[in-house]
């Protein structure tokens, strides 16, 4: 499974209507792991029937259950900040559980120009999944408990965070960052990049870097994050020496972000085209067929379909985002990065209800030869089929934003018009297409006899007043008014002055500004209903 997926996301046709699409305004595409959240808990410890036997195995009664687990707890709490006592760094409590751990533990990082290994440890109280005697049996409880939280610079996988419950069941999170990741990957061969955040505006070589974020999936998830938990636990096998338990290994959230690289300025014209393209085109049935769902020849969503379907956009303040959901789990775009070297639109997928999905696999317990489509679990042992499904997502959603109409829209063309221009250092006012003198000077400068030799000041005297001046007074004041509305032109670029003449040509742009504003005032309200 691991070969054939790596094999398939290697092919550079997986995009190909993409990239075929935007061609050379394109940089490169790199796809890989965003964010991780993985989760080890004791699978002999997850309900209160466990929590019994580990006490009868150890002699212990159920009323001494809270003395018993404040004595352990203690011990847990002591060893797993002793390594951070050790080298003298931070350890603090927060009496809040919202605080903002993260900016807390970069800030300490970045004080005591931390570069590599630990950084500080933190502890709050935070609701955890915990038991509590009750009558003749221990029931499972969800109560404030102490955590602590490990920042490291991992050596490998970069900035990560680890939590350990202090509490029974003692369980245990570590968040990764693949990005994060990905540069330390870079870092060791001496491929250059520029970094925004947790995305790569440019790359020396996008290649290499995908086949190292698709390096990421050969890792032995559940030998490293054993390492981790015996660093947060290193007590385990004394608490538990007469009730053997080891950690189970979930991937809790999974985000599988696909990031087109784009030449610098490219995609500050086309970010909110494709933002509205994929919230007013995409219909329920498309985002199902995105996410691998099965859609019947009618094209309608399956009627067996029980879940939710939405779609949102949100400004945030990076820009527009648009994400669809299919219960938990959802699909998003957004522009992520607008720089000097290069610009970041993201395609997202995230699996948390895994159920949704489908992986081959034996049933859970049964013969290894006998394969079949089975649900898909949270366990690390899915991981690789759960990358493979988020990034046929990706790939899909993309190739589904490349039918976007990216032809020049009347917005543009009109909205320079209509903003104040310079002249030779002075400033010249806005035009105003679609009303009164400047429609009529628009409608004069586009008559067809001018295409080829041009227009002169008198020819537009003729178009713009009918009749001969009355008087030599009268003919000086109008060709000073022609002057002038023939400067307000030019310093917007709807005309240029031939050389050594005192004849003006409509550049081209200038000549389609003029055929959008004459399309949309002849258009009927059905035609601009349908354009809308």
């Amino acid at each position: 499974m691991k070969s054939k997926f790596i094999n398939r996301h290697t092919k550079e046709n997986a995009l190909q209507e993409f990239t075929a699409k935007f061609g050379e305004r394109i940089q490169g595409v790199v796809s890989g792991f965003d964010r991780l959240v993985l989760r080890g808990s004791l699978r002999r410890l997850v309900y209160g029937k466990g929590m019994e036997e580990y006490l009868w195995q150890n002699n212990i009664l159920f009323k001494d259950y809270l003395r018993h687990v404040q004595k352990v707890s203690q011990k847990v709490k002591k060893a797993a900040v002793a390594p951070f006592v050790e080298q003298k760094l931070p350890v603090l409590f927060l009496r809040s559980g919202k605080a903002d751990k993260e900016q807390i533990a970069q800030k300490i990082a970045a004080d005591r120009g931390i570069s590599s290994g630990d950084v500080c440890a933190l502890s709050s109280l935070e609701p955890s999944p915990t038991f509590e005697h009750y009558g003749v049996h221990m029931k499972a409880r969800t109560r404030p408990c102490l955590v602590i939280y490990h920042y490291r610079i991992d050596p490998e996988w970069g900035w990560m965070n680890a939590r350990i419950q202090t509490w029974f069941p003692f369980n245990i999170q570590v968040c990764l960052n693949g990005r994060e990741w990905l540069a330390r990957q870079m870092d060791r061969e001496g491929l250059q990049y520029y970094r925004q955040d947790n995305c790569f505006p440019w790359l020396q070589d996008y290649s290499r870097a995908g086949q190292l974020l698709q390096d990421q999936l050969k890792t032995d998830w559940a030998e490293r994050l054993q390492a981790i938990a015996t660093r947060l636990a290193p007590r385990h096998e004394e608490i538990f020496e007469k009730y053997p338990t080891s950690y189970y290994w979930t991937c809790h959230q999974c985000e599988w972000a696909t990031d087109v690289g784009w030449r610098s300025g490219e995609l500050k014209r086309l970010e909110p085209l494709l933002i509205q393209h994929g919230m007013l085109s995409f219909s329920s049935a498309d985002i199902l067929r995105f996410l691998g769902r099965k859609i019947p020849a009618c094209g309608q969503v399956p009627v067996r379909f029980a879940g939710e379907l939405t779609s949102d956009w949100k400004h945030r303040q990076e820009g527009v985002r648009i994400k669809h959901r299919m219960n938990s789990n959802s699909l998003k775009g957004y522009g992520k990065a607008h720089t000097p070297v290069g610009d970041v639109f993201r395609v997202e997928t995230t699996t948390n209800q895994v159920g949704d999905f489908r992986v081959y696999r034996p049933k859970q317990g049964g013969p290894e030869q006998e394969l079949a489509w089975q649900k898909m679990r949270r366990g690390i042992a899915d991981l690789h089929r759960r990358s493979e499904v988020s990034q046929n997502a990706n790939d899909r959603y993309l190739n589904a934003l490349s039918q976007l109409d990216d032809s020049t829209r009347l917005q543009e063309l009109i909205d320079p018009l209509e903003q104040p221009a310079q002249w030779k250092g002075k400033r010249v006012r806005a035009l105003h297409p679609f009303q009164g003198d400047d429609n009529l000077l628009l409608k004069a400068v586009n008559h067809g006899e001018f295409v080829i030799n041009g227009l002169r000041n008198r020819d537009l005297q003729k178009l713009l007043y009918g009749q001969p001046a009355p008087s030599p007074q009268a003919a000086r004041k109008r060709s000073a008014a022609v002057s002038r509305k023939l400067r307000l032109l030019r310093a917007h670029g709807v005309i240029q002055k031939v050389p050594k003449t005192h004849r003006y040509q409509v550049t081209p742009a200038g000549r389609l500004a003029i055929l959008a504003v004459l399309a949309a005032q002849n258009a009927s309200l059905a035609q601009l209903r349908i354009a809308a």
